[in-house]
């Protein structure tokens, strides 16, 4: 799916006032979801978006450091609403309705095996805000 597509459909579905909002609304998800996911899930996941969203997801390493981590960081829906919400200047409430549009249009962006693995790393309040027929997979 191209840049343009791609936030065009998240404006759509979030009902966001300009593709400006689309924008940032769509970086801040993948930023925040790009620090509580594994890194080598992230670098697969920004190989299937657009080069100007993929450096979103990609997590870079500490400074000073060649290393990069393995893991996400634990936090829960909570901590992620406010982290979208943050960098997207927008409300809680209005984040996690973005978080659900962003996912959505991911959903149809990338591999569903990609989205699979997303859904088993992601804990399950987290979960719930991906489509339906991924929220129900269940942890590993």
């Amino acid at each position: 799916m191209r840049h343009d597509e791609l936030i065009s459909k998240v404006r759509e579905r979030a009902e966001l006032p300009d593709r400006g909002s689309a924008e940032r609304a769509t970086r801040a998800v993948l930023s925040t979801l790009a620090e509580r996911i594994p890194v080598g899930l992230a670098d697969h996941l920004a190989a299937q978006l657009p080069a100007k969203l993929a450096e979103s997801i990609r997590v870079a390493s500490p400074a000073g450091s060649d290393e990069r981590r393995a893991s996400g960081e634990r936090f829960d829906l909570i901590a992620f609403a406010g982290r979208v919400a943050w960098r997207a200047g927008v409300p809680e409430d209005d984040a996690i309705r973005e978080a659900v549009a962003v996912f959505e249009v991911l959903d149809a962006a990338v591999a569903p095996e990609e989205m699979e693995k997303l859904a088993r790393v992601l804990p399950s309040d987290i979960r719930t805000l991906l489509p339906v027929a991924r929220a129900d997979i269940t942890e590993v």
